[in-house]
């Protein structure tokens, strides 16, 4: 039977690179702009209160803390957790260190940045595949061929924080939430992502001056 070359081993290491890639560039749009970072408000405020005081440590040791220990779970589980190990490690992680090292310059550039990113993603899926190869046979649930973020299982919980948050922001924002959650809402679909996109759009139309 054909298999599709997404499904294959090598496939998995070039998935990840390029996951890594827009990642990394989002973290370098942060750090040029303040805004793109693809992660969640407290790891980002993590990476913000370094730029501002100069300490990485938590940044760094946080996110590489996750790095590490979802590098390790995804080969055992079969499931690679996106947001702990590739956006919070890679897109939080190593700019944190490689910025308390002196080498910002490589993340502030978009092209190296993105580049770097690559890389990294690279050495951490050809590193699952080690893992995984490493592992008695039989002992691991599954191929490590299914990627997600374990924590969206959460999402559907933010919705009304959304809306709390739009609504501080301004009032358009907040309608505009309250709108796109409840038209979600109406078509069963994930309510976090009607209440930021409803935000976005009357939240564009109605600036705060």
């Amino acid at each position: 039977m054909h298999k599709s070359f997404l499904m294959t081993d090598l496939a998995f290491p070039l998935i990840v690179a390029v996951a890594c890639a827009g990642i990394m560039g989002g973290t370098s749009l942060f750090l040029t702009n303040r805004v793109g970072a693809f992660n969640e408000i407290f790891v980002v405020q993590m990476l913000s209160n370094g730029l501002q005081t100069g300490d990485y440590a938590a940044a760094a040791s946080f996110a590489a803390g996750f790095l590490i220990a979802r590098v390790l779970e995804g080969p055992l589980v079969g499931v690679l957790d996106i947001g702990g190990s590739l956006m919070t490690g890679v897109g939080i992680g190593i700019p944190a260190l490689l910025i308390a090292s002196g080498y910002k310059g490589l993340i502030e550039n978009f092209t190296t940045a993105v580049l770097f990113g690559a890389l990294a993603g690279l050495v951490v899926g050809l590193v699952i595949l080690l893992v995984r190869k490493s592992m008695p046979q039989g002992l691991s649930a599954a191929g490590t061929d299914v990627m997600m973020g374990a924590g969206n299982a959460m999402g559907r919980y933010l919705g009304p924080l959304i809306i709390i948050s739009a609504i501080s922001y301004s009032i358009p924002a907040g309608i505009g939430a309250f709108l796109g959650a409840a038209l979600f809402y109406y078509l069963k679909k994930p309510i976090p992502g009607g209440a930021i996109l409803g935000a976005m759009i009357l939240g564009t139309i109605f600036p705060v001056k």
